[in-house]
């Protein structure tokens, strides 16, 4: 006998008590909040994790959240990890190369500062910070102490990008040169180098949370506040405007806007590439 066709899950087909049930487990057991997310995202995050389980239902699936943690955290990772590669949009990484990251160190030098820091907010599995410091490797800078910072929510995924370890798919865009000089081969993956991987501090970190971001020069958020709602883009923009110092630097994925009165809190310098300038106007604690 042919078995029936497993119910191909949508997201759209999650009642409103199944999808509270697995957003308050998510709160309860990972204190992860879905509220500020865009629902609709949420759902088909769900529905991808329900369609890998092979469910007939979500109550089964609620049973097995509720036993399985690894799922759980599996979960959360689906929720909330963006698909990314090594210098995604190149024109973005030269702009970060030949202009922003040279600015920043002669601004630093400047004014007698001798170190910067660089945040990359949801990281996800690394591509992005990593990126950012083959360029800083490159740079050969000396004379300054730079930071690199990748945040992200989910802890499995975070143990995943300090392991540095890549399949061919996320280096298309790495020169050869490039590859040769920072990997090497790992049975069919390519693993990024010691040196370059110790230049990176991991740290799991909701930018939802309004009390701990860490103060930086330089923040890449990129592909990220596509997921929440508008009003929670503006209070983490406020944020990012009360941790960046004037002339820090601000990048957003090149699909993300910016509206409303957030932007007398940044000037915009290449716009198609969404990179914007830190102004001198001072933060508003209503904003955060």
């Amino acid at each position: 006998m042919i078995e029936p066709a497993a119910h191909i899950w949508t997201g759209d087909d999650l009642t409103d008590d199944e999808f509270a049930a697995i957003t308050l487990l998510l709160r309860e057991r990972r204190q992860f909040d879905l509220d500020q997310y865009k629902d609709r995202c949420i759902r088909r995050r769900i529905a991808k994790r329900l369609r890998s389980c092979k469910v007939a239902d979500v109550a089964s699936y609620l049973k097995r959240l509720e036993m399985d943690r690894d799922e759980l955290d599996t979960l959360l990772a689906t929720i909330s990890i963006h698909v990314s590669q090594f210098f995604r949009n190149p024109d973005t990484y030269r702009i970060l190369e030949q202009k922003i990251l040279p600015d920043l160190c002669r601004r630093a030098r400047a004014t007698g500062r001798t170190e910067l820091t660089f945040w990359s907010a949801g990281c996800a599995s690394g591509e992005e910070p990593y990126s950012l410091a083959l360029l800083i490797d490159d740079m050969n800078v000396r004379d300054l102490k730079i930071n690199i910072l990748a945040t992200d929510v989910s802890e499995p995924v975070l143990d995943a990008a300090r392991c540095g370890n890549f399949e061919a798919l996320r280096l298309k865009e790495v020169p050869p040169e490039v590859l040769d000089k920072y990997f090497y081969r790992d049975s069919g993956h390519y693993q990024v180098i010691e040196r370059i991987r110790d230049q990176v501090e991991f740290r799991q970190h909701n930018i939802m949370t309004a009390s701990d971001y860490p103060p930086a020069d330089l923040i890449l958020c990129r592909n990220v506040m596509i997921y929440f709602t508008r009003v929670e883009q503006e209070r983490i923009l406020s944020r990012f405007a009360a941790t960046l110092p004037e002339h820090g630097v601000l990048v957003l994925g090149r699909s993300e806007t910016m509206t409303g009165d957030i932007r007398r809190y940044y000037q915009s310098e290449f716009p198609v590439e969404r990179v914007f300038r830190r102004t001198a106007d001072p933060v508003t604690v209503a904003d955060i």
